[in-house]
């Protein structure tokens, strides 16, 4: 097990984030909901860690804690369940997870949510714009919302996507589940999330990991993974469940061409069927799995219009002109999502 790389650094700019360490100027993040704000001249404590070890898209510091002006912290309020729990960064939560009557009569009550009409699962983050703007293009005043689990990046105030969506009012809210942290709303569980989420006003969710995704090269151990427990969690509460698949035209690695392996290992694994959008463009690289118990849906989408739109349109330095079907499927999974196929 390695040890955290924490080293002392100062703030040399507050934006973008820039700490000086050891004579270095270096790219870092804050997450300021958390640590507070980071002003030049403050004396930091940094994680260096990704950026020692050259990772794509890690490739910066971490302020661990503001020691000029970070000690003090905040007021938590009434909040007394932790998350990142027994780790130097535990903090106490209000959990959004709704009273539920089954503690009075086990069994008695209905495992589905109240209202919550479909999920949709992604792969990974950057399917996240694209299908929420497909739903909201499908279906205009559809509240849309976002459950972040693990995976990828676990603070929830660290996506630029998420931001943007709901200043667009493409997203009607955010939920952080546990291990993520930091959202609107902070769930111990996805399926404590999916549960609750149509309290909160949504009409469907979109489920997926945060920025950047961690792997090993192998079959199981990657953050693509997590799609099998958020299905699993969606298919529990009896909720219509689609999985956005990753596809993509180009990428270098041979495992992510076409069909990535990542969609291919969790459907596999899925204890139960469920509903598998596709872009009409790439229905070719379903045919395997016709005698599958899942359903497949060929669904046309409109990559120029949402090049138009604004919106994130790379992936791992490719565009989308580069590499379209990667976008082609999630603007397949939210028109799907969106347009009452579930």
């Amino acid at each position: 097990m390695g040890r955290l790389k924490l080293r002392r650094g100062v703030v040399v700019s507050a934006d973008p984030l820039e700490v000086e360490v050891g004579g270095e100027r270096r790219r870092a993040w804050a997450d300021e909901a958390m640590l507070g704000e980071m002003r030049e001249g403050d004396e930091v404590v940094v994680n260096v860690a990704a950026l020692e070890l050259r990772l794509g898209s890690g490739g910066f510091d971490v302020v661990h804690v503001n020691l000029t002006r970070g000690l003090e912290g905040g007021d938590g309020g009434d909040a007394h369940v932790m998350k990142l729990n027994y780790t130097s960064l535990q903090h106490p939560v209000e959990p959004v997870e709704r009273p539920n009557s089954w503690f009075e009569s086990p069994g008695s009550q209905d495992k589905g949510t109240t209202g919550l009409r479909a999920v949709l699962v992604l792969p990974l983050h950057g399917h996240l714009a694209p299908a929420a703007w497909a739903a909201a293009q499908a279906a205009p005043g559809l509240r849309v919302g976002y459950v972040q689990t693990g995976g990828g990046a676990l603070p929830g105030s660290f996506s630029r996507d998420v931001r943007e969506l709901r200043e667009r009012d493409l997203l009607a809210g955010h939920i952080t589940a546990a291990p993520s942290y930091g959202g609107e709303h902070e769930a111990l569980s996805t399926v404590g999330a999916l549960d609750a989420a149509a309290a909160l006003g949504w009409d469907v969710a979109i489920v997926g990991p945060g920025p950047g995704i961690i792997g090993s090269d192998t079959a199981y151990g990657h953050g693509g993974m997590v799609a099998l427990d958020s299905a699993h969690a969606s298919l529990s509460l009896g909720l219509p469940t689609a999985l956005s698949p990753r596809l993509s035209t180009s990428d270098p690695r041979e495992r992510h061409r076409g069909f990535s392996h990542h969609t291919q290992t969790v459907l596999d694994l899925l204890l139960g069927p469920v509903d598998l959008p596709i872009p009409v463009e790439g229905e070719d690289l379903f045919a395997h799995l016709g005698d599958s118990n899942h359903r497949l849906h060929p669904v046309p989408v409109d990559s120029d219009a949402y090049a138009a739109s604004g919106l994130p349109t790379t992936t791992m330095g490719r565009s989308i002109s580069e590499d379209p079907l990667f976008f082609a499927a999630p603007l397949a999974a939210g028109t799907f999502l969106a347009s009452g196929g579930l």
